[in-house]
């Protein structure tokens, strides 16, 4: 059975996008229970990575799954008023592009939503994922090559907040705590564990979240590094894992969410 012909059994569909430095995934999102219908797809980030080569492999996706509908789109920047603000690991060239007229062009001129990618797993983290149910503020921040953030206020995303770049203690907190940071150093766990303690303490005096939900790769090794946190605010792994990215990218094109 193909995935088109499994999403029948489902009603509530939508369809979702992730763009990242290395590769594209999409698929069609269960959005009554946040999980994929079916297999998601995936191919390889063209190399230069430009605006037009990555909405082609968009495209491909797509048209992967026969999908006619709306379509939701993570991407490693700040999206404003459809404006492509920064790039991160993506080609610069995305800087200033217009991301509706691009990705309009490539796929039909049907309804789209884009937005970072951060915001898009944090969006899907509080609503199926680790933080499901829990009411106030919710931060989301994946450990990776930098630090994504995102943070939601019972339910509601305030986009794009970047909190990766935020100075902690004279350094930028991604330079300070991320799960790069630790692998170039040849850190421990326990070692790693003080500087995020950093940055989450920073975080808090700040923002006050009922939790933190961590994602990125690193996240599913929790077990080996959190009980050395010393913040107050409990910290958990995101549940969604890899596809966070799409889900919450079906859920914004569902809701109309465009930042």
């Amino acid at each position: 059975m193909t995935d088109a012909e499994t999403a029948t059994t489902a009603t509530n569909l939508g369809f979702g996008v992730d763009v990242g430095g290395s590769g594209i995934k999409g698929g069609i999102v269960d959005l009554d229970s946040g999980e994929l219908v079916g297999e998601r797809f995936k191919v390889l980030t063209p190399q230069p990575s430009t605006p037009e080569a990555v909405a082609g492999g968009v495209a491909e996706v797509v048209d992967h799954f026969d999908w006619t509908g709306p379509i939701g789109i993570t991407l490693p920047g700040v999206v404003t008023d459809g404006i492509m603000r920064t790039a991160a690991n993506i080609d610069k060239g995305w800087i200033g592009t217009d991301v509706y007229d691009l990705f309009g062009a490539h796929l039909g001129g049907r309804d789209l939503s884009v937005l970072n990618d951060a915001d898009a797993a944090g969006v899907a983290e509080d609503r199926y994922g680790a933080a499901a149910d829990i009411a106030g503020v919710v931060m989301l921040l994946t450990l990776g090559t930098g630090i994504g953030s995102a943070i939601l206020i019972n339910g509601t995303l305030v986009p794009n907040t970047e909190l990766g770049h935020m100075i902690v203690d004279g350094k930028e907190a991604e330079h300070r705590a991320s799960s790069k940071v630790k692998e170039d150093k040849g850190w421990t766990y326990e070692k790693w564990a003080e500087k995020v303690s950093e940055v989450l303490i920073a975080y808090e005096v700040l923002f006050w979240p009922k939790i933190f939900v961590i994602g990125g790769g690193i996240s599913r090794k929790a077990h080996k590094w959190v009980p050395y946190l010393t913040n107050s605010t409990p910290v958990v792994p995101a549940t969604l894992q890899n596809t966070a990215g799409i889900v919450g990218a079906a859920m914004a094109v569902t809701t109309g969410l465009r930042p």
